[in-house]
């Protein structure tokens, strides 16, 4: 069975700064004929800062697309000519401040790829330094230090909806008990 589909017909409708928006006409592996809307993006990391002590730094910020603010792991987008691990150090400083001395790749996930080729890259960062935050312009960031135990409840309790930080929370702690 082919690994990939045949395009057969491709058409781009939306191009903006961070998406596109094309609808193709596909044969997909196994002979179906269909027609996909496929929202394109280059990627994008997400990272788990480590502070000494145990605490885990969230961000949280206004999020239109849902009409929330939502506490999240620093994450953003990857910039053309730029590995993970650059864009990595580039989001943590931007958001929180900080600088890591180490990066650690940890694991590659697609957020929602029934719609989105987003790939999203989930590093660990230790070794953390405080600097200066250089937020966008459009950004209005609060920084959170969370235990473990925190971090879990906060997601059994629903404060934490954002998947991609869901994802981190389970690859870390997967080995520690919940909290009953």
């Amino acid at each position: 069975m082919p690994r990939h589909a045949r395009v057969l017909k491709s058409k781009t409708l939306f191009r903006g700064r961070v998406i596109q928006l094309k609808v193709e006409q596909v044969v997909e592996p196994g002979g179906i004929q269909t027609t996909r809307e496929v929202v394109c993006h280059r990627g994008s990391v997400v990272v788990i800062p480590h502070l000494p002590g145990g605490r885990v730094i969230l961000v949280r910020q206004y999020r239109h697309a849902v009409e929330e603010n939502l506490w999240e792991l620093v994450a953003g987008g990857i910039e053309p000519g730029e590995t993970p691990r650059e864009s990595a150090r580039r989001e943590l400083q931007e958001e929180t401040g900080y600088r890591a001395r180490t990066l650690k790749p940890l694991l590659e996930f697609y957020p929602s790829p029934g719609i989105l080729s987003e790939k999203m890259h989930l590093v660990e960062a230790r070794d953390l330094t405080l600097s200066k935050a250089q937020p966008d312009a459009d950004e209005r960031i609060e920084l959170g230090l969370f235990t473990v135990h925190e971090l879990i409840n906060m997601a059994r309790s629903n404060e934490i909806r954002d998947a991609k930080t869901l994802v981190g929370i389970l690859w870390l702690f997967a080995d520690k008990k919940p909290p009953i």
